[in-house]
C-alpha cells in the first residue's frame, strides 16, 4: 500500500515520542522507507539506537554534523522523501513551523522542503486549545500542510481531551489516504483566482478594495492537498504562497485575465478573486499633482469579465467553473442571478458587509448556489470553508457531473 514511498519522520519532543517504533514499523509493514530526524526533545523520549534499529538507516540529529553533512546534506534530506512527517508534533515545532523558524535540523529541513508535509500533534490539551496553537494550525493548513488528529482521550499528564497523538495504525492509514485514496483529484488540474486587483490611476494611486486573499488562497492550499494541479492566479496580497501550488502574481485585472488564458486548459476553474469592475480609461504616466483648480475628472472604463470568460462554451471551458459572489444585502439573490447571468456552474456567496469583518478576516459565511438550489454553509475559518468547497467539487468531479454544472447527486 506504500510500496517504494520514501518517508522522512521527524520525531519532536513530547511523551507520544514512545510510539514512534511502533509507526515505523508499521509504515514499513506496508511498504515504505522511513528515514528518521531526531530532535534533542525527542531524544529524550526515544534513542537514536531504536529508531536506527527499526528504519535499517542512519537517524539524523545534528545540523553541523560536518560527517552527516558531508554524507546526505540538510537539503537533500529535506527533498530526498515523497512526504514529510512531523509525529509527533509538538506545540513548539508546529510553532516553529508557522513562523519559518529554522533553529535545528527538523526546522530547516522542513523549511528547505518542496514536498508534502503532514504532521500529527501531540501536547497538552490547553496547549492544543490555546489561540496561538489554533492560529498556527490554520496557517499551516493554508499552506498545504495535512494535519492528522489529534484524538481525545486520557494523557500522560492526568487530563483529559484532545491532544492524544493518533494511534500509529491510524498515520498509517492517513499515508496511505493521502497517497491514493486521498487524493480524489489527483491528474486533474484547478485554476483558482483571489486577492484584489489594483488598478493605476497614475504610478502611486490605484483602484481596488479590501480583499486579503485568504479565501482564495485556503481554496488552492485544499485543492492541491486533494491532489489537484493548481495554478494560483492571484492580486497584491500580503499572504505567502501556498506550498504545492503553480502560483503566478499579477496586478490588473487584464493582466489576471491573461494570466488565467496562458493557464487553460483547466479541468476546474475557482474565481475567488475580487476582481475591480472598473480603471481609469487613462491611467496618468507620471503622479498626479494638486493645482488647487478642482478636482481631476477621472473617466472609467470597464474591466473584462473573467469569470464570465472561462464560463463561457468553448473547446477550453473548465468542466466546472465556480464563482464567488461578495454583497452587502440580498446576498442569495443576487447570487443566484449572477449564476444565470455569468454562465458558471456554481457560485459561493458570502456577506462582505464591514460589520461581518470577512474581508481582511479570518471567517466566513457561504452560501452555495447549484443548479440543484442553495446549500447554507454554517460560519467557518476560511480554510475550513476551503476544505469544504474543494471536497464538495472532488465529490461533484468524481460523481462524473457534466459541464453543465447539474450536480450528479
Amino acid at each position: 500500500m506504500l510500496s517504494g514511498k520514501r518517508i522522512l519522520l521527524i520525531v519532536t519532543g513530547g511523551i507520544a515520542a514512545y510510539k514512534t517504533p511502533d509507526l515505523v514499523r508499521r509504515l514499513r509493514e506496508r511498504g515504505a522507507q522511513v528515514r528518521c530526524v531526531l530532535t534533542a526533545g525527542g531524544a529524550q523520549f526515544v534513542t537514536p539506537l531504536a529508531l536506527g534499529a527499526v528504519t535499517g538507516d542512519k537517524v539524523y540529529q545534528d545540523l553541523f554534523d560536518l560527517t552527516d553533512e558531508q554524507e546526505m546534506g540538510h537539503i537533500q534530506l529535506s527533498r530526498d522523501a515523497d512526504v514529510i512527517l512531523v509525529a509527533p508534533a509538538s506545540a513548539d515545532v508546529l510553532a516553529k513551523m508557522a513562523g519559518g523558524l529554522a533553529t535545528d535540523l527538523a526546522t530547516t529541513a522542513l523549511l528547505a522542503t518542496d514536498k508534502p508535509v503532514m504532521v500529527a500533534p501531540a501536547m497538552n490539551v490547553r496547549m492544543w486549545q490555546h489561540a496561538a496553537t489554533q492560529a498556527n494550525i490554520e496557517t499551516l493548513k493554508s499552506r498545504g500542510v495535512t494535519v492528522i488528529g489529534p484524538e481525545e482521550g486520557d494523557m500522560a499528564c492526568g487530563e483529559f481531551g484532545p491532544g492524544r497523538m493518533s494511534e500509529p495504525l491510524d498515520i498509517a492509514q492517513a499515508l496511505i489516504d493521502f497517497f491514493h485514496g486521498g487524493q480524489p483529484l489527483r491528474g486533474k488540474h484547478a485554476l483558482v483566482t483571489s486577492g484584489p486587483t489594483h488598478e493605476p490611476i497614475d504610478p502611486v494611486r490605484y483602484i481596488a478594495n479590501r480583499s486579503s486573499g485568504k479565501q482564495g488562497h485556503a481554496i488552492a492550499a485544499a485543492l492541491a492537498a486533494l491532489g489537484a494541479r493548481v495554478t494560483l492566479v492571484t492580486g497584491p496580497v500580503t499572504l505567502k504562497d501556498p506550498i504545492g501550488v503553480a502560483t503566478v502574481h499579477v496586478e490588473t485585472a487584464r493582466d489576471m485575465l491573461a494570466a488565467c488564458t496562458e493557464a487553460l486548459p483547466a479541468d476546474i476553474a475557482v474565481c475567488a478573486a475580487a476582481v475591480a469592475d472598473w480603471r481609469t480609461a487613462d491611467a496618468a504616466p507620471e503622479k498626479m499633482k494638486k493645482d488647487g483648480k478642482g478636482l481631476p475628472a477621472l473617466a472609467l472604463a470597464e474591466n473584462p469579465d473573467i469569470l464570465a470568460t472561462l464560463a463561457a462554451p468553448g473547446k477550453n471551458r473548465p468542466a466546472l467553473v465556480v464563482g464567488f459572489a461578495a454583497e452587502t444585502e440580498n446576498v442569495v439573490g443576487h447570487a443566484v442571478a449572477k449564476l444565470k447571468k455569468k454562465g458558471c456552474d456554481w457560485i459561493c456567496a458570502n456577506d462582505v458587509s464591514p460589520e461581518t469583518g470577512t474581508f481582511g478576516g479570518d471567517m466566513n459565511r457561504v452560501h452555495l448556489v447549484t443548479g440543484s438550489g442553495v446549500e447554507d454553509w454554517p460560519p467557518q475559518t476560511k480554510t475550513q470553508v476551503g476544505e469544504r468547497l474543494a471536497q464538495r467539487i472532488a465529490d461533484h468531479v468524481t460523481a462524473g457531473a457534466d459541464a453543465t454544472g447539474a450536480d450528479a447527486e
